[in-house]
Formats: C-alpha cells, structure tokens, sequence
C-alpha cells in the first residue's frame, strides 16, 4: 500500500519535512516513490504539488494523520470530524452544563437566603419595639 506520509530531513533540533509517496513497509527516511511537497514547522511554510496528490490521492494512497491535517488546510481534502473531537465536543458540553446548573443552584440558595433575611428584619424589629 502507498501511503503518504512525511520525511525528516534538516538540522538537529530544526527539523523541516518532504511530503513523500512510499511504500508503507519502507522507512521513514528511505528513498520515497514521489517527492510531493515541503513543510516547516516552526514557520508553518507548506508548500504542495497539488496535481500529483490528487493523482496519489486517486490511486488509493492513504495519508499520514498528520499529512491529512495538513492536506485539509490546504484544501486539497474534505475535512472530516474525528471521533476524538466529537467525543471533546461531549465532555466540553457536559462540563458547561454542570456549571450552569451548579451557578443556577448557588444563585437561587443565594436568593432564598435573603428573602429568609428579609422575612427575619421585620420580625425582630416588631419584637423590639
């Protein structure tokens, strides 16, 4: 199976990346099929050969997660929704609705504190007088 997946190359500690075609029992940094773009990290430079990942594409090459992320910004894939954003979706909605239902809570104690306040005022300033 060709996969699509990305290449090391560049300094220590200052790595750029080939995006590449290869076979995917083949090492990450051995000789590719097709050398299809570049990428760089710390300055987010991309550049892509469109023509040929389309044709890669339409072959039945499967990108890397991160190539796929890549290819999405660049426009040359669908985006698809992850099921690990779905599930953070979930728990990101759960969480707000805990806290509005905790805020909701501590707003109504609050007021019923001070109408029973309100109701005590008057009574003690009647036994008073």
């Amino acid at each position: 199976m060709i996969k699509l997946r990305l290449k090391r190359f560049g300094k220590k500690r200052e790595a750029s990346f080939r995006l590449v075609a290869c076979n995917s029992t083949s090492r990450r940094d051995g000789r590719p099929l097709e050398e299809l773009g570049f990428y760089n990290p710390r300055t987010k430079e991309t550049r892509l050969d469109t023509e040929a990942i389309r044709a890669r594409l339409a072959q039945g090459a499967q990108p890397t997660e991160v190539v796929q992320t890549l290819l999405e910004r660049g426009g040359l894939i669908e985006k698809k929704v992850r099921p690990s954003v779905v599930v953070g979706q979930k728990k990101q909605a759960a969480i707000r609705e805990a806290a509005a239902k905790q805020a909701a809570k501590e707003a109504a104690e609050a007021k019923a504190a001070e109408a029973a306040a309100a109701a005590e005022a008057p009574a003690e300033e009647a036994t008073e007088a």
